[in-house]
């Protein structure tokens, strides 16, 4: 006699046919009932300022440096990835769309040359330069040169002025920042400082000083707000995981602590950093259902921003405001760690610079006084390369060699347009010193020497003249004595 295999017995015995006729139908019917809980959620970003409560300026935003770890153009297409996954275009071709989608979305844009995004919603470049400078290593002058140079862009591309400063990542500022934007009529400059907490006394957060200090305003980041923790808000009840109260309590105790080291009832949340918002989407999503679920919560009020609707909503309270006339510097970003090291690394690049920033300020002028002609050699492209590397990640000396290397390449390149420049209308003062126009001037000179000063004053020089090794003894014994005459100004 067999017996019976002994998991055979473990089987259970067969439906009958009518209960396995029912069951899709039951199964279908609990799933319907299940996927009933869940509902889709209309996230209400319409929000404005409230008077009487703490209001939540988020400040979404992204800034694309001209330089750092890849150069200006591997970021812009996003090659060599390898380094850092960065791509501008991706930035700018997904914020249009996610800015469309939702008129109260808002968004501020710095860097990779101004480029205001073409959207109704959203305000164009702040700051305007052609990147973000640095404070500590710069000249003045270039500072106003590659500002200049990005708000004449941005006016005869879009019409329109900056109104704020926008300096969130330099290490470290300095008073002639806040004066040079102030100078400019800039209502605002806005910065980040991580370091002030390891930097400046006990006294400025007693005194709720982190509001304004002189042009600057002093805010401190919620660091834990990062697309991460965006990403973490599950709104999905059917989500094992759901929780939205505790992220919304989060999101009220940072507001409140934020509060209690500044004034008046305005405080700002900057949701982004560098290169950010390459799927910018996935941040508005997110952003639009803290909007939402703070609001309903009613503690404190959130909004979509931007520096301008923020300054003048703390302008309008007609408070006074501390006056700080000194630099922020050296930055720190932890206790006993200062940033000081690139005051003087790459000083071969920062010399370089320098040096080039003189030879710019001559040509400019002798290209005025010439007269500039777009179809010929100009300054155009020299200042497009001085005022890359007035990058806070250029003169600076903070970025990888290789982006170095492409920083004094762009230099070389321009100046040996400039040159040209220089040459021909050096030639032109020459020949309209003899009455003899500038039509068609020569730029080999047999005998004459001149000698432009390009400063504001007068000085005193040693000139040094190149001559032909088989000439050198004859000029040094030539009897008569050089007369030295020098162009009118």
């Amino acid at each position: 006699m067999a017996m019976a295999h002994p998991l055979r017995r473990l089987r259970p015995p067969p439906l009958p046919p009518p209960l396995l006729l029912l069951l899709p139908p039951l199964l279908f019917l609990l799933l319907l009932a299940r996927v009933a809980e869940s509902k889709y959620i209309a996230y209400n970003t319409t929000g404005g300022i409230v008077p009487d409560k703490l209001n939540v300026h988020i400040v979404a935003h992204s800034h694309d440096d001209v330089g750092w770890l890849k150069t200006v153009d591997q970021y812009y297409v996003g090659s060599n990835n390898s380094i850092q996954g960065a791509c501008v275009q991706n930035v700018l071709d997904s914020l249009v769309p996610a800015l469309l989608k939702d008129k109260n979305r808002k968004f501020i844009y710095v860097e990779q040359k101004p480029t205001p995004i073409p959207s109704p919603n959203t305000p164009f470049s702040l700051n305007g330069g052609m990147c973000m400078h640095d404070e500590a290593a710069v000249h003045y002058i270039d500072m106003i040169d590659q500002t200049t140079l990005g708000h004449q862009f941005i006016k005869q591309e879009f019409n329109q002025t900056p109104r704020i400063g926008w300096q969130i990542d330099p290490f470290g500022h300095s008073a002639v920042q806040a004066y040079l934007l102030g100078a400019e009529v800039l209502l605002l400059l806005f910065s980040v400082l991580s370091y002030l907490i390891f930097s400046i006394s006990a006294h400025y957060l007693q005194e709720k000083r982190f509001s304004l200090v002189s042009s600057l305003r002093i805010m401190s980041l919620p660091r834990k707000f990062t697309l991460i923790f965006l990403l973490s808000l599950k709104d999905d009840v059917l989500l094992f995981d759901y929780n939205v109260e505790e992220r919304v309590n989060d999101f009220v105790a940072a507001a409140v602590s934020q509060a209690n080291i500044t004034r008046l009832n305005h405080v700002m949340f900057t949701m982004g950093t560098d290169f950010k918002y390459q799927y910018a989407e996935s941040w508005f999503r997110q952003l639009d259902k803290f909007i939402h679920y703070v609001n309903k919560d009613g503690r404190v009020n959130a909004l979509y921003s931007t520096p301008s609707i923020y300054t003048d909503a703390k302008h309008a309270a007609n408070e006074s405001w501390p006056i700080k006339t000194d630099d922020f510097f050296p930055y720190a970003d932890d206790q006993n760690s200062y940033w000081t090291g690139y005051f003087t690394s790459r000083p071969a690049l920062k010399g370089y610079v320098r040096m080039m920033s003189a030879y710019y300020l001559a040509a400019r002028q002798l290209e005025f006084l010439k007269g500039r002609n777009r179809s010929g050699f100009t300054t155009g492209s020299l200042a497009d390369a001085l005022a890359l590397a007035q990058h806070h990640d250029a003169v600076s000396g903070t970025e990888k060699q290789h982006v170095a290397n492409d920083y004094a390449k762009r230099l070389s390149i321009s100046y040996a347009q400039a040159e040209k420049l220089v040459e021909f209308s050096l030639a032109c003062l020459t020949e309209s010193a003899a009455k003899s126009g500038c039509s068609n001037p020569s730029t080999k000179f047999a005998q004459a020497v001149l000698v432009y000063n390009a400063l504001g004053w007068n000085r005193e020089d040693v000139i040094r003249i190149p001559v032909p090794i088989e000439f050198t003894k004859e000029f040094v014994n030539f009897p008569l004595a050089l007369t030295l005459r020098s162009a009118p100004s």
